[in-house]
């Protein structure tokens, strides 16, 4: 999710364990600690955006890291002054949630997270929460201003900090119990129009998980249909060819990674000599329409020059 959430949770599970010893600091040290999974995008310095594709969100965000990282900070804290007295295990404790839960949090997003790397590169997402949503942001900041308000040494100190955490969790969990409804909707709806499929996908688009796409995977074409949650009702319903035989006109590497990218959710077009790659995995934000011509989705890659000579690029339609 977005930076300012992940600094949010971490900064909440500093305070619950944390906060009762080093006061305030606690906070500050988890929101610290808690985004340096993605303190990767310093990458892009020295990768490129094909390679960066598999590098964000990679290893950083994988289990392995977070024990190996949690070890690495809980021996560093040991070192400070302040959080001397503090037991190590707590600390491990302390660190290891807060870079855990970013992962987490991560993988309940389209994009996900590598999270079984060395090992394996699938990619885990969840696809139930938007990256962008106050819903479930707004509750851990007030839990956690409320808390922060209040002297460290008073035992009611960590009730506010407590409402935000379980009320955040309970959305979190309230937007896995939505997908599988939206799941059952939009299934129905493609049994209606008889569509024959092969994998479905489902994704929020927006804040507080009302407005949904599905997408579903059919031999030669991809279906996109709205459901709003709220008035429990569908938008048009959209075909777009998957031209899947645009990708072996160009460098084999470079379409396998797109399909992995897209876990197999793309559509492809040719533009101006370019092959142009919607991934609907990765960016759904909604159709786009652009007079008699439409697009799966605003964000695409691009690919152009031969198998041996390819130059990667990625842009936006305009809304």
């Amino acid at each position: 999710m977005d930076s300012l959430t992940q600094a949010a949770l971490g900064a909440a599970i500093g305070e619950a364990i944390l906060g009762r010893r080093i006061g305030e600091k606690g906070a500050v040290i988890g929101a610290v600690v808690a985004t340096i999974p993605d303190l990767d995008v310093i990458l892009y310095l020295f990768y490129d955006k094909f390679e960066m594709l598999s590098i964000h969100r990679g290893f950083s965000h994988s289990i392995v890291f977070s024990i190996l990282g949690a070890g690495l900070i809980s021996l560093l804290l040991q070192k400070v002054r302040w959080s001397q007295s503090i037991k190590w295990g707590r600390l491990f404790m302390f660190a290891w949630l807060c870079l855990f839960t970013h992962m987490l949090l991560d993988a309940f997003t389209a994009y996900g997270t590598q999270l079984f790397l060395p090992f394996s590169n699938s990619r885990v997402g969840l696809d139930s929460i938007n990256v962008v949503d106050p819903l479930y942001t707004i509750p851990l900041v007030i839990g956690l201003i409320w808390s922060l308000r209040v002297d460290h040494l008073n035992p009611r100190r960590s009730k506010g900090n407590c409402f935000g955490l379980v009320i955040s969790t309970l959305y979190l969990a309230f937007t896995l119990v939505n997908k599988e409804a939206v799941i059952g909707k939009v299934a129905e709806k493609l049994m209606q129009e008889k569509i024959a499929y092969s994998a479905l996908l489902t994704m929020p688009v927006g804040i507080a998980n009302v407005h949904w796409y599905g997408v579903a995977k059919g031999q030669d074409s991809i279906y996109m249909v709205e459901y709003d949650c709220l008035s429990n009702a569908y938008g048009s319903l959209d075909v777009f060819p998957i031209h899947e035989a645009y990708l072996d006109q160009i460098d084999e590497e470079v379409a396998e990674k797109m399909r992995w990218f897209a876990k197999g959710f793309y559509t492809v077009e040719k533009e101006e000599g370019k092959i142009r790659i919607y991934n609907l995995q990765v960016d759904m934000r909604g159709i786009v329409t652009m007079g008699e011509k439409k697009a799966p989705t605003v964000g695409y890659f691009e690919v152009s020059g031969g198998k041996d000579a390819i130059e990667f690029s990625s842009g936006s339609l305009p809304k």
